[in-house]
């Protein structure tokens, strides 16, 4: 990203909107900031100005600050932090995640200060740290903002506000507190619900995997899961499927937790567990309003699971998500939650694993040899792929990339998905059925045609999107 040149407002704007806090209004001054680690990323190219508050969040809206040159970044969040401004301490921190890709904002509690740390493309960087004697008023200043209760700190508590920018990107805070014994942590998710839903092959779907996709695009009825830990991007993927399967001849249902993205064509509908309107009962109250497609954003329990494969077998399109580590221990998984084999081979259409690998910067990378072993063992994770996954000629003179010497802070820009695509076809529901172990599933899966989530990486690595690193980061 290109620096931004536009110097922060002296004054930050919601001073003026809302009152602090009563623990921020009797904060003494704080003594100086410690600042370390590099920035996560560089500014944005487009300053972020005050922002004007959400009319539809019942919890007061937060407002944007404008952002500082890169190099200097840190310096109004460090200097509200030795003037004890406890306003433009936490506005300034959320607007320097807006202008560096930041997807979550911790702020954590020591014995004797608290840090500050943004998580960019899926790593967390050290930001900041501030005395804990102001941690109170800013752990108090954040809950009023999102709605949570400031007198109660013995349990964890959830909530939300929005930011609106003055490009007028619609910015999602979900906030969401947890005791500790060094005090009260906070971690903001930063939700961007304007920004455009990408297609299929935007998110890294090697073209081999997008024809098993087509596949499933065009199953009138069954069970579609997408598969991974937090943070994997398995929402994206469903909404990117969505957003083809989005016709007027078809009624789509949703159920979330929270609504990330809002699509015109789509009734979607935020699930409330604390008065048990879950996941298992939007399942049973969708089947009543005659759907065609049903996404659930996860299934969590026996119940859930059940209806699924109901709906599925009785003609309907369920999507959903579920955390596993790969395509065919979602198989197991599922088992493991009391549904019959011979339901799963019947409504199981396809399955997804996926993760997320930092992309490398076009203007950091460079290109090198790998020692003959590592060249030998990628050579061999990569026999028998399929007809047309990778450019045979990068194959014969195998070379990989890497950050430039010096370039390290700017290595990377943004993540790319890796994927292991799973069909449910004949023989492999056979082998399901007979009992077989993961290794012989899997086995029978690439012999079918699925890549692992490996072998998609290392194909990745030598078409120079991301590095060996990174690859075996996600994946060993």
């Amino acid at each position: 990203m290109a620096e931004d040149n536009t110097q922060a407002q002296a004054q930050d704007p919601v001073a003026q909107q809302a009152a602090p806090a009563p623990e921020a209004q009797a904060a003494p001054a704080a003594p100086a900031a410690t600042a370390t680690a590099t920035p996560p990323a560089p500014a944005a190219p487009a300053a972020e100005a005050p922002a004007q508050p959400a009319q539809e969040q019942a919890a007061p809206a937060a407002t944007a600050v404008a952002s500082e040159p890169a190099a200097d970044y840190k310096a109004p969040l460090q200097n509200a932090i030795i003037a004890g401004n406890i306003p433009q301490i936490v506005m300034y921190a959320i607007s320097h995640a807006l202008t560096s890709r930041t997807s979550d904002i911790h702020i954590e509690p020591e014995e004797k200060t608290v840090r500050m740390r943004y998580r960019v493309d899926g790593v967390l960087h050290h930001i900041i740290e501030y005395p804990s004697n102001i941690h109170p008023a800013v752990i108090s200043r954040i809950k009023i903002m999102s709605g949570l209760k400031i007198d109660e700190q013995r349990i964890p508590q959830d909530g939300r506000t929005q930011v609106t920018t003055e490009d007028r990107r619609s910015i999602d805070l979900r906030v969401s507190s947890l005791p500790t014994v060094n005090g009260e942590k906070i971690v903001m998710r930063l939700q961007d619900k304007t920004k455009k839903i990408p297609d299929l092959p935007d998110l890294g779907i090697n073209p081999v995997q997008m024809e098993m996709m087509e596949r499933f695009l065009k199953t009138p009825n069954g069970v579609f899961l997408v598969t991974g830990p937090t943070g994997s991007g398995k929402t994206n993927t469903l909404y990117s499927t969505l957003s083809r399967l989005n016709t007027d001849g078809v009624n789509i249902m949703t159920f979330e937790d929270p609504v990330e993205y809002q699509m015109d064509g789509l009734n979607q509908s935020q699930v409330k567990p604390e008065i048990e309107y879950d996941f298992s009962m939007g399942l049973r109250t969708a089947l009543r309003q005659d759907p065609d497609i049903i996404m659930v954003g996860e299934i969590r329990d026996q119940e859930t699971v059940e209806i699924a494969v109901r709906a599925a077998l009785t003609g309907h399109l369920v999507l959903s998500t579920l955390h596993t580590n790969s395509a065919v221990a979602t198989i197991t998984r599922i088992l493991d939650m009391g549904v019959k084999p011979f339901l799963i081979t019947s409504s199981v259409r396809g399955i997804i694993a996926q993760r997320l690998v930092r992309r490398l910067s076009e203007e950091a990378k460079e290109q090198y040899t790998p020692e003959p072993s590592v060249i030998e063992d990628i050579k061999k994770e990569l026999e028998g792929i399929p007809e047309g996954a990778i450019d045979p000629k990068l194959l014969e003179n195998p070379v990989l990339y890497r950050v430039k010497e010096g370039m390290e802070e700017n290595g990377f820009k943004g993540r790319v998905g890796v994927f292991e695509i799973m069909e449910m076809k004949r023989e492999l529901g056979e082998l399901i059925l007979s009992g077989a172990n993961e290794n012989e599933i899997v086995n029978k899966a690439k012999e079918q045609g699925m890549m692992t989530l490996l072998q998609d990486g290392l194909i990745k690595a030598l078409q120079g999107l991301t590095t060996l690193e990174e690859v075996y980061r996600i994946t060993r």
